[in-house]
């Protein structure tokens, strides 16, 4: 079946999607735990490690917990130690989204077509892509595209790229099933940020906020999918910006114990400023799909990349928004913590699950999304999705966080080990906290 061609209609849908966060949970006493095992205290010290309780994060996914021996040496772990822990624990996260995200699509691996993927955690070449493909048995002829550089932003970049090689496709009249997958393992720099906090003295946050996952995405262009086969999200259209004279503010500085976080006291209110104009460039170019119920902000449902407190209440301030706009983004910050550019896909697939329909602002669930990320730069992302609405709403099944490994550290002080989904919220008691706890007061500056 071709494509749409209808005016204004690009015929790009979103037809699987796979999350997959690593087996353990860290509270926030687990840094707590290694700063008093390798720092003395100091003013900048206390400083972060009273931020840290604050942030407004219960759990961050990660890879391991304090026990692990990367963060256990003598001294911080070297590029290459962070390289092989990526490659050892992270990429096998990224071959279960992946699978995931096919299975949910009903592709097999000869009709991927391309495969667009992302880091800011790992820059070796050939890049994780490369083995991802490799384990996934997809083929030798399989175009890929691997972007670097633009941290918490690099979801929704990498699916417009993906989209403008999927209409590249469509005007060749083959069709484009397409791996859009995110990457980040970033709790292993732990030791490298606390020994710059000590050092400089430096009020460094990242290591309060970061936390680890894998997720992907399958992008159609829709020729030659069987009739009524379903989809998850239509993708209508994307904003791209970058704010002026901002790269000094956001990004991730080489360092030879691994990457150090840039993040100033400018971030939020540069990102919540740019939120309007991006939004009306957003909705100026699509006035034609857009039913006249959908104008305001408040009028459509929000995936927003949580990059802190500060960036999600920021958001409600500027655009009229309330908690349940944004039910999603507020779910995976507070259970996961940030994950940069594979967070906006895990908030898309939270977004459709039973209990967030029942969240949804005035209890009505919205069939346009508006997605939206922060990155290095500051790169400013945002897209309009259309959800399916006839698309059954995901139930919470667990699979997004495997159980514990059998490691033989076993989970230490200051952790637990990852359970199912299921664990971000249950019961009504917890759906009303997260939804008052807005966090509008929450400084991480």
């Amino acid at each position: 079946m071709a494509a749409s061609t209808a005016a204004g209609e690009l015929g790009l849908s979103i037809t699987g999607l796979g999350v997959q966060y690593p087996p353990y949970s860290l509270g926030p006493d687990a840094i707590d735990i290694l700063s008093k095992r390798y720092h003395p205290e100091s003013p900048a010290m206390k400083k972060v490690l009273a931020i840290n309780r604050y942030t407004g994060i219960d759990h961050r996914s990660s890879i391991g917990n304090p026990d692990h021996p990367l963060v256990n040496k003598a001294n911080p772990p070297t590029v290459n130690e962070l390289h092989e822990v990526f490659m050892s624990d992270g990429v096998p996260l990224a071959v279960e989204a992946s699978r995931k995200a096919m299975a949910e699509a009903r592709v097999v691996p000869a009709q991927i077509t391309h495969m667009v993927s992302t880091t800011c955690t790992d820059s070796a070449n050939p890049g994780y892509d490369h083995f991802v493909a490799k384990e996934l048995g997809l083929s030798d002829r399989l175009e890929k595209v691997l972007l670097h550089g633009i941290g918490c932003s690099g979801g929704l970049a990498a699916l417009r790229t993906a989209a403008s090689l999927c209409l590249g496709h469509t005007a060749r009249g083959k069709p484009a099933r397409i791996l859009v997958l995110a990457l980040e393992v970033s709790t292993t720099m732990v030791r490298s940020e606390l020994e710059s906090i000590n050092a400089l003295q430096e009020t460094r946050i990242g290591i309060a906020l970061f936390s680890d996952c894998a997720s992907a995405v399958i992008l159609s262009n829709g020729i030659g999918e069987a009739p009524g086969k379903p989809a998850i999200y239509d993708l209508l259209g994307w904003e791209n910006r970058v704010i002026p004279d901002s790269e000094h503010d956001l990004g991730f500085d080489v360092d030879p114990m691994g990457w150090k976080v840039v993040l100033s006291p400018r971030v939020p209110v540069l990102a919540k400023a740019s939120l309007q104009p991006t939004y009306a460039d957003l909705l100026s170019s699509l006035k034609d799909q857009l039913p006249s119920s959908y104008q305001k902000p408040a009028d459509f449902d929000w995936a927003m990349h949580p990059g802190g407190a500060t960036i999600l209440s920021g958001a409600e301030s500027a655009m009229g928004l309330t908690p349940e706009h944004m039910r999603a983004s507020y779910d995976r910050y507070i259970n996961h913590g940030n994950s940069s550019s594979a967070t906006i896909f895990s908030v898309l697939n939270r977004l459709r699950e039973k209990d967030m329909d029942a969240l949804a602002p005035g209890g009505k669930v919205k069939e346009y999304v508006v997605g939206c990320a922060f990155g290095p730069g500051i790169n400013v992302e945002m897209c309009m999705l259309k959800r399916r609405m006839n698309a059954p709403a995901r139930t919470t099944t667990g699979l997004d966080t495997p159980p514990e490994t059998d490691d033989s550290e076993g989970p230490g002080p200051g952790s637990s080990a990852g359970s199912d989904d299921g664990e971000s919220i249950e019961g009504g008691e917890k759906e009303e906290k997260f939804i008052s706890e807005a966090l509008d007061n929450v400084e991480l500056d």
